[in-house]
């Protein structure tokens, strides 16, 4: 598909993934420093950069930050296009260092499970037919603990959506408002989780809220596939569809859809 003939957006002419990638990159706020994470905050970070927020920094677990997008698209972190014309190749040690002095402003974290108060679960599944043992933490809990405010995406369902989780891998607000503080933790919680269906927020109290959903979804399907009583705010919003910016920077960079499709 050629770029050029790309116009505003009506509802069938982006793909979930495109739309998911763009909610994704307006949580990135110009100058900020932002952990990005592979798959689709890997191009939200590149939508960023092309649209409405030029001057922010990408930090990855392997110790590359850019100040610019990897030249072309890039299946895992360390590669060879992710290395080149990087502003700093540091070891993990140096990146993860950034998030303990409380630089980094925003980090993209994915997970098997996420729960009504933004607790992740990336260590194992426990469910009628026994426990599933899954990779772990990887960087997740420093990026949760320490970042600024983290942003989850995800598949919407009761499955990957209980009241609680599992195991807390990474922590959210815990059990609720101020726990944050109780654990001492500095800094941060969760910003918003980023479904196939909607865009979950969190309220003063640390619970997750429904803020807006995507186009073509119901309000009663969101909360029929959510794990929890979930609130709505007064006025739930419809996700803002992809703009045309958006959708030329996506596939621009993501040209056969690998990660958007």
């Amino acid at each position: 598909m050629t770029t050029s003939t790309i116009s505003t957006p009506a509802k069938s002419t982006y793909t979930l993934g495109e739309l998911m990638v763009a909610s994704a990159a307006r949580e990135i706020r110009d100058a900020e420093v932002v952990f990005v994470g592979m798959r689709l905050p890997l191009i939200a970070f590149v939508v960023a950069k092309k649209t409405h927020a030029p001057n922010a920094i990408g930090l990855f677990e392997n110790g590359v930050i850019r100040s610019t997008p990897a030249p072309e698209l890039i299946y895992t972190m360390a590669d060879p296009p992710n290395i080149r014309g990087a502003t700093q190749c540091l070891d993990m040690l140096g990146v993860m260092g950034l998030l303990q002095s409380g630089r980094v402003h925003l980090g993209f974290l994915g997970a098997a499970e996420v729960d009504r108060f933004g607790n992740l679960n990336s260590t194992e599944v426990r469910g009628p037919k026994g426990t599933v043992r899954l990779p772990g933490s990887g960087g997740a809990c420093d990026i949760a603990s320490l970042a600024q405010r983290f942003v989850v995406l995800l598949e919407h369902s009761k499955r990957r959506l209980p009241e609680q989780v599992s195991y807390i891998t990474s922590p959210g607000n815990g059990d609720g408002q101020a726990w944050r503080q109780r654990m001492g933790l500095p800094r941060g919680g969760p910003s918003a989780v980023i479904t196939t269906m909607a865009v979950l927020r969190f309220g003063d109290d640390g619970e997750a809220y429904l803020a807006s959903v995507h186009p073509g979804v119901e309000i009663e399907d969101v909360l029929e596939n959510t794990g929890w009583p979930l609130r709505s705010a007064k006025q739930a919003q419809q996700t803002l569809e992809p703009s045309a910016a958006e959708l030329q920077a996506i596939r621009e960079y993501d040209k056969e859809g690998f990660w958007t499709k």
